[in-house]
């Protein structure tokens, strides 16, 4: 039967106490799910080779104090044993990765090994525990074979991409699925996998370079303008909290259920929600005062990126219950309400922390979905 109740209530009772190792915990999504695990009373260990940006929500939100943090890189095999060994996880949420299309370009070698070799790291030193742990790999909806169609992609769709970045995602998925075959089928396995893919996650707290809402951030919060390459692309735009809720639930029915073993999800906003990165700014502009920005799709030489790409995500909501909560403009509106907080600080003082403010937008975040009917319902028994 499923159980249907307050969400933050049903997560607290299943990672409440529990070890809960994150690899990539200094970036954007893997800083967020740091926040909302924490908030959750789990021990967090967190794996990070380094802080990715200045600034980060890792640093702005003080996470250094609330977890255990770690300095390892997922491509040095041994020292990802040895955290293993050490922390006896029961949890494990692989985010750690080079998560940049642009980047790729520049340095294909590194995004296709740190994509493939450290997913495949991450799944070996899992399978030297000798203890129960359930292991959620994020890859990316990139990791699809995308043709631009105008129907979402389902599970069953064929991997693979056009760029390095893409690729490399596709590589990771093969390594999963060779591992989950190879050594975690059998009948004393202990470790349950599964793989969560999303993509264009927009929120606070997020400064990656060439990514829209960043790029935006950054320019305005000096008065400047903003260049903009692809203004007509189209994207299933979702809060950083839509897919990692989806993480969450899918980490819960792993643990409580053998039939979730090795299945892949697609986490994503309905088909309502897809926008241009014009009306993105279109959106962003009714939070945000002096609004500036080139549109230089014709003036600059561009690499390729996919003017639209979206996941069918039935499957989620069949088999774990989980559906999108917030509206477009709800999406929006926590993103550049959470940089206005963050600037607003800033101008006034250096040492301040967005905690308090981020760990507030978990709670209004869940009581919107409580509010709305909206409860992931975890399949008990």
């Amino acid at each position: 039967m499923y159980k249907v109740g307050n969400l933050m209530n049903e997560f607290r009772e299943v990672f409440s106490g529990k070890v809960v190792l994150i690899t990539g915990h200094t970036g954007f999504k893997g800083g967020w799910l740091s926040l909302w695990l924490t908030h959750l009373g789990a021990k967090v260990v967190g794996v990070s080779k380094d802080v990715p940006t200045t600034p980060s929500n890792f640093i702005a939100s003080c996470l250094t104090d609330k977890i255990d943090d770690r300095r390892v890189d997922i491509l040095d095999l041994e020292s990802m044993k040895g955290v293993m060994q050490e922390m006896q996880p029961d949890f494990v949420f692989h985010l750690a990765a080079q998560a940049l299309v642009r980047p790729a370009y520049s340095n294909p070698l590194n995004t296709i090994t740190t994509n493939s070799i450290g997913t495949a790291n991450i799944l070996e030193s899992v399978r030297m525990l000798k203890k129960e742990v359930t292991l959620v790999m994020i890859t990316s909806d990139k990791a699809y074979d995308n043709v631009e169609w105008v129907w979402g992609y389902r599970e069953t769709d064929r991997l693979g991409g056009k760029d390095p970045y893409s690729a490399s995602k596709g590589m990771a998925e093969l390594v999963i699925r060779t591992y989950v075959e190879s050594f975690f089928s059998t009948e004393n396995n202990n470790v349950k996998v599964g793989v969560a893919r999303a993509g264009n996650v927009i929120g606070g707290g997020d400064w990656a370079v060439d990514r829209i809402v960043p790029d935006c951030m950054v320019a305005w919060a000096k008065g400047g303008t903003v260049d903009i390459r692809a203004p007509w692309a189209t994207r299933p735009w979702q809060h950083v909290l839509e897919p990692l809720s989806g993480y969450l639930v899918l980490a819960v029915n792993l643990a409580l259920h053998k039939d979730k073993h090795g299945e892949s999800y697609n986490f994503g906003p309905s088909n309502q929600q897809d926008y241009s990165v014009r009306e993105l700014i279109d959106e962003m502009s009714s939070h945000w005062s002096n609004v500036r920005w080139n549109d230089v799709s014709t003036s600059q030489k561009h690499l390729h990126e996919a003017n639209l790409l979206k996941l069918n995500c039935d499957k989620s909501l069949n088999e774990l219950g989980w559906q999108s909560t917030l509206q477009f403009n709800e999406t929006v509106s926590m993103t550049i309400q959470w940089y206005k907080e963050y600037y607003q600080r800033q101008n006034q003082t250096n040492d301040f922390s967005m905690y308090d403010f981020s760990i507030s937008q978990i709670n209004e975040y869940c009581d919107l979905a409580k509010n709305r009917g909206i409860s992931w319902a975890i399949k008990r028994g």
